[in-house]
């Protein structure tokens, strides 16, 4: 992949709130229509670099380019799934009004959506295994189903670039199974995907590369690259567990189904 063009730069970034700096002095590449694992404690910085990947949050130094030119100029060239709670699910749309939110950047706010638009949304629906839900409340769907929506409306976008925040967090298996088959089919697309995730084993098997971040850049490169005893005991400290039959156990106090996560010691 190293001869492949770059589709996203970030160079010599700083990213935080107020004057608090959270990510310092961040650069790195992602070739055209790699999947990348964003990884690292809580708190180290993962869902502040996508907020100012999709210009939520303004940066404090440094720049951010796709296809070569300032972030924000491609129109709708960068999706983004937040985590769950980040989400008001209480607002009162239907699922198929949540994935039509993902045309509103191509056909306006005002306008009517095109049989194009409407067609592209049941793809959509079709393809995230929720056609049956389209006239659903999204409040009264399960956490899967809702996760399922959300990525529903970020490929009717038709992005470059998506990014996921957590996607495999409080779902149930279907539900990952699904996320990670549409990673699958968005690679032979040439989209890039972006997503942080607390599984360092699903980030080392199904990820062709991994960012490796606390509050700074640790690594970044394949897994075998980033996946080492060193890098991994910078990142998580007194947090990694090194067994005797050479397997990595990074326990940060996190909820249930973000505990015992490992990787195989290089």
């Amino acid at each position: 992949m190293t001869h492949t063009p770059h589709r996203l730069e970030i160079e010599n970034v700083d990213i935080g709130y107020g004057d608090k700096i959270v990510l310092r002095d961040l650069s790195f590449q992602v070739p055209h229509g790699a999947r990348v694992a964003v990884v690292g404690p809580n708190g180290a910085g993962k869902s502040t670099l996508f907020k100012a990947l999709v210009g939520i949050l303004p940066l404090k130094s440094g720049r951010i380019l796709i296809h070569g030119e300032s972030l924000g100029t491609h129109k709708d060239c960068v999706a983004y799934v937040p985590q769950r709670e980040d989400v008001d699910w209480r607002f009162p749309v239907t699922v198929q009004d949540v994935v039509m939110m993902g045309r509103f950047g191509q056909i306006g706010w005002l306008s009517r959506p095109s049989l194009r638009d409407k067609q592209l949304v049941a793809k959509s629906l079709e393809q995230m295994g929720i056609s049956d839900l389209a006239a659903r409340s999204i409040g009264e769907l399960s956490g899967g189903q809702q996760q399922r929506a959300f990525l529903a409306r970020a490929i009717a976008q038709e992005p470059h670039i998506l990014l996921m925040d957590e996607p495999f967090t409080g779902v149930d298996v279907t539900t990952q199974e699904v996320t990670l088959n549409l990673l699958e089919y968005l690679q032979t697309q040439q989209v890039t995907t972006i997503i942080s995730t607390h599984d360092l084993n699903l980030a080392a098997s199904r990820f062709d590369l991994v960012l490796l971040v606390n509050h700074r850049l640790i690594a970044y490169g394949t897994p075998q690259q980033v996946f080492t005893k060193e890098h991994l005991a910078s990142a998580f400290g007194n947090s990694l567990l090194v067994m005797e039959n050479g397997m990595m156990l990074v326990d940060e106090c996190c909820p249930p189904d973000e505990v015992h996560t490992h990787v195989e010691a290089k």
